[in-house]
């Protein structure tokens, strides 16, 4: 048993992109200071999934709950599909002459009322807090995404100034402290252009890391890198670990989710196809199609 706070949940997490689903039903809990590790086969899921997370994509159904608050629930549209298919039915039936049971239809269509009033509810306090929980949540991607036009300390604080309303001067302190304990406050006013892969993934980390989250999301943050750069950013992740970090890591590098994660999470086909603890996953793989992903990868 888990004595953890539970900091993020999802339950029954689906995602669409018109009739492609992507994400089939995720359902798993993230603990206070663990660190997950997603593994999978391209076209899975997985990005998908972070981005899901933070609600930079929309989930089709299904809930999160971040810090116990909703920060997504629709269940209401599979409920919506399966009146839809009873009428349907009803049709079909009476066009036969076979009989259909009316209370079968009437019951889906209260159950749909009843939970289109309630999740509309909550939707209403979603929307009001969406910012809130956004800024909780911190993302880290394949491709930096620094500002080119603003120089490192400037790509920092926009953050904190804009989002939290934090003083010019109080972010500017909290961002050189940062980057002095990744050894890159010397890079503070210069220009991401200026900067090696390796730096410039290292300063992305640290902006997320100066809007305080609660979570960190990690989206493949070493396959833009050349190899020799790749080992600085695993450090800092590994850094950010020791510190008690949560994070979510979606990555192809096998020895980092070995060595640093808590728990591996294996995708295959918009599902959680097995999770375990690193030794579980790498040494006892039960299912076959992660015993044929692992021949591959390692």
């Amino acid at each position: 048993m888990n004595d953890k706070e539970i900091l993020l949940e999802t339950r029954n997490l689906k995602k669409s992109f018109n009739k492609l689903d992507v994400l089939k039903g995720i359902n798993t809990k993230i603990y206070a200071g663990d660190v997950i590790a997603v593994i999978g086969p391209s076209g899975c899921g997985k990005s998908t999934f972070l981005r899901c997370l933070n609600l930079l994509e929309t989930p089709t159904a299904g809930e999160i709950v971040l810090e116990g608050e909703y920060v997504f629930k629709n269940e209401r549209s599979y409920l919506h599909q399966r009146v839809k298919e009873l009428k349907e039915v009803k049709k079909a039936a009476q066009k036969s002459g076979e009989a259909f049971d009316e209370s079968i239809l009437e019951n889906a269509e209260a159950e749909y009322r009843t939970l289109k009033a309630q999740e509309r509810e909550i939707e209403k306090k979603i929307d009001k807090n969406i910012n809130q929980h956004r800024q909780k949540i911190g993302m880290v991607f394949q491709q930096f995404n620094l500002f080119p036009h603003l120089t490192v300390l400037q790509n920092i604080t926009l953050g904190p100034v804009k989002l939290k309303k934090l003083p010019n001067a109080e972010a500017e302190e909290k961002a050189l402290k940062l980057l002095k304990k990744i050894g890159l406050e010397d890079k503070a006013n210069v220009y991401p252009s200026t900067l090696s892969g390796g730096q410039k993934q290292r300063i992305a980390i640290v902006r997320a890391l100066a809007m305080e989250p609660d979570i960190m999301l990690f989206d493949e943050p070493t396959s833009a890198l050349d190899p020799e750069m790749v080992g600085e950013v695993l450090d800092l992740m590994r850094d950010l670990a020791k510190d008690g970090m949560t994070m979510v890591v979606v990555t192809h590098e096998m020895g980092f989710a070995r060595e640093v994660g808590d728990r591996v999470l294996f995708m295959a086909d918009g599902k959680i196809a097995e999770s375990g603890t690193p030794k579980d996953i790498f040494e006892h793989p039960q299912c076959a199609r992660l015993q044929d992903f692992l021949a591959k990868v390692l």
